[in-house]
Parts: C-alpha cells; structure tokens; sequence
C-alpha cells in the first residue's frame, strides 16, 4: 500500500472560478502561517537571548566578582595576620577581622552561583581547603596568641604560612581565570544570540512588507482595480451613456456582480425607453389637463358672474311675491313662497362661495410679509356683532410674520373663527384660543374652541368641498369654508387638519411659512 501521496496540481481554470470571500480566506490563512512561524522564532530568539542575558547577568558576572571579593578578604587577612606578627600591636588585627567578615560573606553568595558547575564547584572547593588550611595553620593561631608570643609564633610558622597562602592564591587565580573565561564564553554567546536576534528581525520585518506588498497587489489587481473600473463604467451609465456594457474582470463574485449590473443596465433601458413613451404621453395629458382646468376655472368664474344676475331677479321677485301676498294666500302658498326665497338666498350663498373658492390661487396671488396681528385684529372687527350676540371670548397669542398673501390669509381667519363661533356648544359660550409657535422655517398655527368638536371618522372628511356633517336647519352654510382654508394653506406650502388629541372641542392646526431674516452686515468701524 503507498503511503505516500501525490500532491495535486494547482489547476488555475478551477482558482478562476474563486470568490472574493474563498481568495481573501486563502491568503489570510497563508499570511497567518508565516506570520505565526515568523513569530515563533523571533520568540524563541528573544528567549535565548533572554536566556543568555540572565545567565550572564545573574550568573557569571557575580560569581566573578564575588570570587574577587574573596581574594581580597583572604589578602586582608593575610595582611592584618603579618602586621600583628610583626608588631603585636592589636590594630593591626582589624584588617584580618573585617577580611573574616567579607569571606564569609563572599563565599555565602558565591556557592550557589556555583553550583551545578563542575569546575567552578571544584575550583571554590580547593579555594576553601586552602584557606581552612592557612586559617588554621596561621591566622587563628597568630590572631589568639598574645602580642609578645605573635612575633615568635610568626617567625616561627612564616614558611609553612608563605608556601600554604601561595598555593591559595594560585588556587584563586585559577579559580578566577575559569571564571573570567566561562563570562566571556557567556558574553561570546549573548553577541552570537543577539546578533541572531536582529537577522532574525530583519528577516521578519522584510517578510512582513513583502506580504504587505504582495497583499495591497493582490487587492488592487483582484478587488480595488475591477472594482474602480466597474465603477468608472457604471458612472457613465449613470451619467446617460445607456449604451456602454459593463464587463467584470477579477474574482468570480466580482464578474457576477457586473454581470447582474449589465442586466439591470439592460432593464433599465428598456424601462427607460418605455417611460420616455409614457413621459411624452403624460406631458400631453398634462397639457390637456391644465387647459382643461384654466378652461374650468374660467368657465366658475363666469358661470358664477352670469348666475348672479337672474339669481338677483328671482331673490328679489320672491321677496316681492313675499312681503305684498304674504298673509293674502292660504298657508301652503306662503310656505312655498318661503322656501323659494330661502332656495334663492342659498344659492346665491353658494355662487358667491364658488367664485371665492375659484379664486384662491388665481385672482389674489401676491406674496409678501404680512403681519397676521394686523389681519386678525380685521378679521375680528367684521366678526364683531356674531361675537357680541353669542358672547364668544377669542383670545391669541402674540402672532408673527408670515409670507403669504393678505386677502387669502384673512379669509383663512374668518373662515376657522366663523366656524369656531357656528358649531359651539348649546349649554356654554364659545371659547377660542389661537396659539403660534415656531417650527423651524414655518410657523405653527392651532384655533382651538370648546364648541361641538368634529368626530374622528370625519377628520378628513371635513376639508372636502360640500362636505356637511348637520342639516342646513341645525347649521346653515354651504360646506365651502374647511375646503377654502384647506385651499389657502395649500396654496402658501403648509398643511392643515384637526388634532386628534384634543377632546374638549376642536382644534384646527395649519403651518405657515415663516419670514426669513435676512444676515445682519457688519456694523462700519466708529471714528474717533
């Protein structure tokens, strides 16, 4: 059985068919491999430097120095030990009493620098039988004996002291060569290991910003520049060039993507051409109709102009048959002269509102800062007497300056106040609040009143033309007024309704548009 596999060949047709997604995961995937060996032994570099570092820093190095240390304390004692037996005189042990000291102190740090080191072991072992051996020999002897017996006691041990301290003191060189040349080993290495190090570094940071380079390439020749030049291309289309083809180069995703953004090219213009078709229908249909509006406008107009006069005729004659036959003929001839007079007086109501409904945006159109104090406080002077019978209370708050037209605007006005007044409650007298706060470039506007409200279904409905929620004999009027002011708002770019969310009346709320304060100029620098 083989128990070595073939490896399969690269087959470029099938990488062809590769995904954005599939290449980005391959070549994360590869750049992390290299990057985590990379890693690895660039860690295992600092390690050994470390390693070495610690080695001779913790190690070496002190074991060096303190097997100085301990040759001078023996030299001091040796020192101090000839001094006294030359002399006898006490201070001269003060040296050998301090070089005690140190040795111990030397050798207390030195064992186990040593140690796990045959040689360094062996060298500080010989170092120690030396200088137990002169110790006992010559420096304790010397050191206890009194000053007239040291100079005999020296004289009398100086050769065996001399022969003893210099075999101890070749022992320390040794010691101390081997020392010196196990630290240089160690130094030799720690330069070796950090010049590993570094190459190692070096090599890392250029295969760092190889795989960068490779990476940006690999992104601009596969994703940014098949990306930049569908864009270019899907930018002309953008720009009206319907007849450019968007082809894709670079990952399959890619090709797709511009694959399916060439079908919607194509859709696009097919729909494009089919809405130009119905464009130029529609703008004929436009045509027509805007003839067709101005034609019935002019024809309201005139209609209302020529109904007015044999209307007059026949409100003036029933008026006539009213006041010299009323009381002569039988009851239901003065009922039906009463509803003939009351037919006439409300159609003539009605014209006059479809030629004031007709003229909104045609007759009255100029468009200018108006103080809607000053046309309030019109309105409420033409509204005085349904104001003083009903004891209606209008309060308002302070009103600003709108843009708009000032016929328009007060008939806005009259129309709310006047139903405000109309449909108010049997049991209590109107109360009518206008409020106006600023929203922004328009300004908020709400006429509230405690009258009979306006029931949710019909919130809509109310603005429509002859729209009546009673019978003429409850409230009279024609239905126009909500479909006016709805008309007037329209007119000057806001908008109007009822608020749902007041239940003690009504509450119509329109916006208005506010007047724009022109930048202040800089005031001229005062003269002195």
């Amino acid at each position: 059985m083989q128990t070595a596999m073939k490896a399969e060949p690269f087959d470029a047709g099938r990488a062809s068919g590769w995904t954005t997604r599939r290449w980005l995961r391959v070549g994360v995937t590869a750049t992390l491999a290299v990057l985590t060996a990379l890693g690895a032994l660039g860690g295992w570099a600092v390690w050994r430097t470390s390693q070495i570092t610690a080695d001779l820093v913790d190690r070496r190095s002190p074991a060096l120095i303190d097997a100085m240390r301990v040759e001078q304390a023996l030299v001091n004692q040796e020192t101090g030990i000839r001094g006294y037996g030359l002399s006898g005189r006490r201070e001269f042990l003060q040296p050998y009493a301090q070089g005690v000291s140190g040795e111990k102190t030397a050798l207390r740090r030195l064992r186990p620098l040593v140690r796990g080191d045959a040689r360094a072991g062996a060298d500080l072992a010989e170092v120690e039988k030396l200088a137990g051996i002169w110790q006992e020999r010559m420096a304790r002897p010397v050191s206890a004996a009194a000053p007239q017996d040291a100079a005999k006691l020296t004289a009398e041990r100086a050769a065996e002291g001399k022969t003893v301290f210099d075999s101890l003191r070749r022992a320390m060189v040794r010691q101390q060569a081997h020392l010196q040349s196990e630290r240089e080993a160690a130094t030799h290495d720690l330069r070796q290991a950090v010049s590993l190090r570094n190459w190692m570094f070096a090599v890392i940071a250029a295969v760092i910003l190889l795989v960068a380079v490779l990476v940006f390439e690999g992104l601009r020749r596969g994703v940014t520049g098949p990306l930049s030049r569908l864009g270019a291309a899907a930018r002309d289309v953008a720009q009206g060039r319907f007849d450019r083809s968007l082809t894709g180069t670079g990952p399959a995703d890619l090709r797709q993507l511009a694959s399916d953004l060439d079908s919607m090219r194509r859709r696009l213009l097919e729909e494009l051409q089919v809405s130009e078709a119905a464009r130029r229908l529609v703008d004929e249909q436009a045509q027509d109709l805007k003839r067709s509006n101005t034609e019935l406008e002019q024809f309201a107009y005139v209609a209302s102009h020529d109904l007015q006069e044999p209307l007059r005729k026949v409100s003036s004659f029933t008026q006539l048959l009213q006041r010299r036959y009323g009381g002569q003929l039988d009851a239901k001839a003065d009922q039906y002269i009463a509803f003939a007079v009351d037919g006439a007086n409300r159609m003539q109501t009605l014209i006059n509102d479809l030629l004031a409904f007709s003229r909104v945006g045609r007759v009255h159109n100029d468009h200018q800062t108006v103080d809607q104090e000053a046309v309030l406080s019109r309105v409420l002077d033409d509204l005085s007497v349904a104001v003083e019978e009903t004891g209606a209370e209008i309060t308002h708050d302070p009103l600003p300056t709108v843009v708009g037209d000032t016929t328009q605007l007060a008939m806005l006005w009259q129309n709310l106040l006047s139903n405000a007044i109309k449909f108010r409650s049997p049991d209590r007298p109107p109360r009518i609040h206008i409020s106006a706060a600023r929203e922004g470039d328009t300004w908020e506007f709400a006429v509230s009143d405690n009258g009979i409200g306006i029931a949710p279904e019909f919130h809509e409905k109310v603005f429509t033309l002859f729209q009546r929620l009673h019978t003429k004999d409850a409230y009279p009027g024609t239905g126009i007024g909500l479909a006016m002011c709805k008309k007037v708002v329209e007119f000057h770019g806001g908008v109007i309704g009822i608020d749902p969310a007041y239940t003690s009346g009504t509450r119509v709320v329109f916006t208005l548009p506010a007047v724009v304060a022109a930048p202040v100029p800089s005031a001229p620098e005062a003269r002195p």
